[in-house]
């Protein structure tokens, strides 16, 4: 009779600040001041090749390596917020961020679909129950661990199948 109330809700986090962190909160790296920048990092797919050249950037120069091990959850998020910023734009469809454990409480049809996952933010469409994990995809990446060459053909591929 009351089964509504034990129906599990969806709580919002809202990355696009911390995605703006990305131009926002820069190294002292001449390469990083030149080129993380408000102008070049304008959430477009296109920009989302700036970040390709800083995180091969991170993951092959000695300052990179030492940022990254220091960093390496902040950096995750970051990037992971900005790219998922970047295909919640260009999707233009109900796609927004959400508490991972919210969403995966919430869709019965997600169950096992990314529970063993650290990620503490996904994309999330109510109306498809569909979810998107750049913050893990990104994690992955930066580990080494990724079927993807690049980030931008994973946000181009993402938008594709989603739009």
């Amino acid at each position: 009779m009351f089964g509504f109330l034990n129906k599990a809700k969806l709580i919002k986090g809202d990355l696009k600040g911390i995605a703006k962190l990305m131009y926002q909160d820069v190294s002292n790296d001449s390469w990083d001041k030149e080129n993380l920048t408000k102008k070049n990092l304008d959430f477009t797919i296109e920009s989302v090749r700036y970040i390709n050249m800083y995180t091969k950037r991170l993951m092959n120069t000695e300052f990179g390596t030492e940022l990254l091990n220091k960093h390496f959850d902040n950096l995750v998020v970051r990037t992971g917020a900005y790219i998922g910023e970047v295909i919640k734009n260009n999707i233009k469809q109900d796609f927004y961020w959400y508490e991972s454990d919210s969403v995966y409480n919430y869709s019965p049809k997600l169950n096992g679909v990314f529970n063993n996952t650290k990620t503490q933010s996904v994309l999330y469409s109510k109306k498809r129950d569909i979810v998107i994990l750049p913050l893990n995809v990104v994690s992955q990446f930066l580990k080494g661990n990724s079927s993807y060459s690049d980030f931008l053909t994973y946000v181009e591929e993402t938008i594709k199948q989603n739009a």
